[in-house]
């Protein structure tokens, strides 16, 4: 029986899937429910329908199923975001622990009992909200023509209206009615995705968890010229000799008014009409510590443009992650730390307390005792290549954006990490970039990756196996394109020796997976 779309129906959700929707089947017709979880009798309504499965809304939930909690965010439903808020969070665990497992199965080709037999037990949040430290709002308007900003509705580029997001910090919601009370008293115009029009695109925020630093990067749609109207003043934009920018930092001046009066009338200005009173309303906030503008014209979904421009305070705020011993339940801190310089374009892992916990296993499956060399491909800004510096003989780090890796040299100064070295090219380049003197570099004892969900490139992979390390440590976003590529790997001589998942997104489907591979020994 072949069912329409707008048809009401009845039916128990069975299983989920790994986008989070309800599994459930009327006379043996699936039908994939979204808000629906696990153990719930609910009336759906079909919304697209195929030959053999449809799609449906969640009209109303007849019986609660057991694992069925009540969210504490009111657009959760609207919001895209939190896939899996309905759903208590020990099931969210076991949700994603079967979802590595599954994929390992399923995709990547390993027998059941293989996995099960290396999978350890997925580490967990404490607290499973107000966990990010970094947030992307984007600006636009109601029906009405009012200035709104929020969080895009599940696979549209529709705003629904919500500053305070409860996987964020609270400073985020004082921030973004700070900016938006502005644009309203101001008439700044939001962003027309349709018209490529008005000025203010997103707001970045990112938050040091443990420095209590706050950084705010405004995405505006204006070009260069027609901020300053004089190239020669652009390419000198707010800048000291001493790399600091002109508006300084709290600590540094006398009071907001002094502030103003001495930036007053100067072409700094044109970045934001009333510019200042936008930083000085900011800069109460406490930790605030950077406020930039990026220059974003293109009619395209990047949300940052390469042109960051420093209006207030430091061009970087700082964080630092520890490391933790993996070997207690609690995860007690190793007295070992290291901090880190997060620019608006840096890439920088959302959830730092179980980003702690993720570095500290990838540690422990590497293995070293100080004599290895290591090379870690996808090292964005040294965030894994400076943890396994501490432990390693030599690190070398290979990332294709260049900012990154400016951004790694610089933490690897900033900790006095000298055996970190670090190239800008492609992962499958590395090799050809060590030193001639360093002929053990181009020998590695352990490789980690810790690609885009995209997974590794076949070049990536084949350089893995030509290199021939004794461990490889694989970290991935992604479970399904984690296991493609262990199976690539696997094929080429190695063996899965352990897989664990940590949860670094609570309440979404996302989950972070550790695995450690060893070279296979040669049969007699």
């Amino acid at each position: 029986m072949r069912y329409q779309k707008n048809e009401l129906l009845e039916l128990r959700i069975e299983d989920m899937g790994t986008e989070g929707f309800g599994i459930g089947k009327a006379e043996g017709f699936t039908l994939f429910v979204k808000d629906a979880i696990v153990g719930d009798r609910v009336e759906a309504r079909i919304v697209k329908a195929k030959k053999n499965y449809a799609y449906a809304r969640l009209e109303k939930v007849i019986e609660p199923s057991p694992f069925r909690t009540e969210p504490k965010c009111l657009c959760h439903r609207q919001c895209g975001g939190c896939q899996l808020q309905a759903l208590s969070y020990e099931r969210q665990l076991a949700f994603k622990q079967d979802k590595i497992r599954n994929s390992l199965i399923r995709i990547g080709g390993f027998a059941p009992e293989y996995v099960d037999e290396r999978m350890e037990p997925i580490v967990g949040m404490e607290e499973p909200l107000r966990y990010r430290n970094k947030a992307q709002y984007p600006v636009g308007t109601d029906r009405a023509g009012n200035v709104i900003a929020g969080f895009y509705a599940g696979r549209t580029h529709d705003i629904i209206a919500n500053t305070d997001c409860l996987l964020g910090p609270v400073e985020y919601k004082d921030i973004m009615d700070c900016v938006l009370d502005y644009m309203r008293e101001n008439t700044v115009s939001a962003y027309d995705e349709k018209t490529g029009t008005g000025l203010v695109r997103h707001v970045l925020i990112r938050k040091g968890f443990v420095s209590g630093e706050i950084m705010v990067c405004l995405v505006i749609n204006k070009k260069m010229t027609e901020v300053s109207g004089n190239e020669a003043c652009a390419k000198h934009f707010g800048r000291k000799s001493d790399g600091e920018s002109r508006y300084a930092a709290p600590e540094k001046r006398n009071s907001r008014d002094s502030h103003a009066a001495s930036t007053k009338g100067t072409w700094r200005e044109a970045f934001l009409p009333q510019q200042n009173e936008l930083i000085a309303k900011l800069s109460e906030i406490k930790g605030m510590t950077s406020i930039s503008v990026s220059i974003q014209t293109e009619r395209t979904n990047v949300i940052m443009g390469q042109e960051i421009h420093t209006i207030w305070g430091k061009d970087v705020i700082e964080d630092t992650i520890r490391v933790r011993d993996t070997k207690h339940t609690d995860w007690p801190y190793t007295g070992r730390e290291l901090t880190f310089r997060i620019s608006p374009l840096s890439f920088y892992q959302v959830n730092p307390v179980q980003t702690e916990k993720l570095y500290s296993l990838a540690l422990e499956y590497a293995g070293l005792t100080g004599r290895e060399t290591v090379w870690d491909l996808y090292c964005g800004i040294g965030t894994i290549s400076l943890f396994l510096a501490v432990s390693a003989r030599k690190v070398y780090g290979v990332e294709i954006v260049p900012q990154a890796i400016a951004d790694a040299k610089e933490n690897a100064a900033g900790n006095g990490i000298e055996n970190a070295v670090f190239f800008v090219g492609k992962a499958e380049e590395v090799r050809e970039r060590i030193p001639d003197g360093d002929a053990a570099g181009r020998h590695p004892d352990v490789v980690v990756v810790d690609p885009p969900r995209k997974g590794c490139d076949e070049e990536c992979l084949r350089a893995i196996l030509d290199a021939a390390p004794k461990r490889v440590v694989y970290v991935s976003c992604d479970p399904a394109t984690l296991a493609r590529d262990l199976r690539v790997l696997c094929d080429g001589g190695y063996e899965v020796e352990r897989v664990r998942g940590v949860d670094q997104f609570g309440m979404t489907v996302h989950v972070e997976t550790v695995v450690m591979l060893s070279h296979k020994k040669p049969t007699a």
